[in-house]
C-alpha cells in the first residue's frame, strides 16, 4: 500500500507552476485598475497620484453611452436566442439518437475553436453577396454563431443528467408535452438557463472580431475603446472603463457559476453511496 503520508504530501513543482501561471496571467490584467486611478495620461512607475477623474470623465461621454447601449441590445438578443435554441439542441442530443450525432455536436462547437478573424471575414464575405446592410443586426447575428456552443456546453449536462422518470409520472398523469416541460423540466433546468444567458451575453458583450468585420458604422463598446487606443490623452479614460468591463465581467461569470451549480451539487449529495 501506499504511504498516506505521500499522497497528502503537496506537489511543491505542480504548486510553483500553479502560482507562476496565475502570475502570468492574472497580473497583467490587474494593472489596469492600478492605472486608471494613476494621475497621470502616461502609464509608468512610480505612480504620480490618485485620481477618480479619469471614471468621472465616462458619464459625460454620449459617444461612450451610445456604444454601451448597442452593446447591451446585441448582448441581449443573442444571449436570449442562443439559450432558446441551446435548450433544443441540448434536448435533440441528451433525449435522441440523431443520425451522424458526433459530427453534428463536432460542428457546432467549431465556432469554440475556430478563430474569431476567420469567422469574421467569412460572414463579411456571405452578407455582401447576399447584399445585406451590415449594422448591429449583422453584428447580433455573427453573436449568435459565436455564443451557440457555449450555451450547448451548459446545458447539456443538464438534460444529460436530468431524471426522466419524472417526466414520465407527468405525462401518465395527463399533462401534455409541453405543459410537462413546462411544469416539470423547465424548473429543473432552470438555473443551466440563467447560466446560459449570464454566459453567452458575456461572450457577446466582450466580442471584437464581429462587431469589428459586421458592425458598420454603428460601433459596440470594443470597437469604440479600439477607435480610441490611437489618441494618447484618451488612454486613461480607456483604462477607466476597461476597469468597469472587468468589473461587470467578473461579477457575470460568478453569478453564472452560481446559478450552474444550483441543482447540480445537491443531486451528488443525494446520490446514494456506492452509485457511480
Amino acid at each position: 500500500m501506499s504511504d498516506p503520508s505521500y499522497i497528502e504530501r503537496p506537489n511543491r513543482w505542480l504548486t510553483a507552476y500553479a502560482l507562476g501561471f496565475m502570475t502570468f496571467l492574472y497580473v497583467p490584467i490587474l494593472l489596469i485598475p492600478l492605472f486608471s486611478v494613476n494621475d497621470s495620461i502616461y502609464v509608468k512607475f512610480p505612480l504620480e497620484g490618485f485620481t477618480l477623474e479619469w471614471f468621472v470623465q465616462l458619464w459625460h461621454r454620449d459617444t461612450i453611452w451610445n456604444a454601451f447601449y448597442n452593446s447591451l441590445r446585441v448582448g441581449v438578443f443573442a444571449s436570449i436566442i442562443t439559450t432558446t435554441l441551446g435548450i433544443f439542441v441540448a434536448i435533440a442530443i441528451a433525449r435522441h439518437r440523431l443520425p451522424g450525432q458526433s459530427a453534428i455536436i463536432v460542428f457546432l462547437m467549431l465556432p469554440m475553436i475556430v478563430p474569431g478573424i476567420i469567422l469574421g471575414v467569412a460572414l463579411l464575405i456571405v452578407l455582401n453577396q447576399i447584399g445585406i446592410q451590415l449594422s448591429l443586426l449583422t453584428v447580433t447575428i455573427g453573436h449568435l454563431i459565436i455564443c451557440l456552443p457555449f450555451s450547448v456546453a451548459t446545458l447539456l449536462p443538464r438534460f444529460q443528467g436530468f431524471d426522466r422518470s419524472m417526466e414520465e409520472a407527468s405525462a401518465d398523469l395527463g399533462e401534455t408535452g409541453f405543459w410537462t416541460f413546462w411544469r416539470v423540466t423547465f424548473p429543473i433546468v432552470f438555473p443551466g438557463i440563467v447560466a446560459s444567458l449570464i454566459l453567452t451575453f458575456l461572450i457577446s458583450f466582450d466580442e471584437f472580431f464581429m462587431a469589428f468585420f459586421l458592425g458598420g458604422s454603428e460601433a459596440t463598446l470594443p470597437i469604440y475603446m479600439w477607435s480610441q487606443l490611437r489618441f494618447p490623452s484618451e488612454f486613461p479614460t480607456i483604462l477607466a472603463l476597461a476597469t468597469l468591463i472587468l468589473l461587470f465581467s467578473y461579477i457575470l461569470v460568478l453569478l453564472a457559476l452560481w446559478f450552474g451549480r444550483i441543482g447540480l451539487v445537491k443531486t451528488i449529495e443525494d446520490k446514494p453511496a456506492g452509485v457511480a
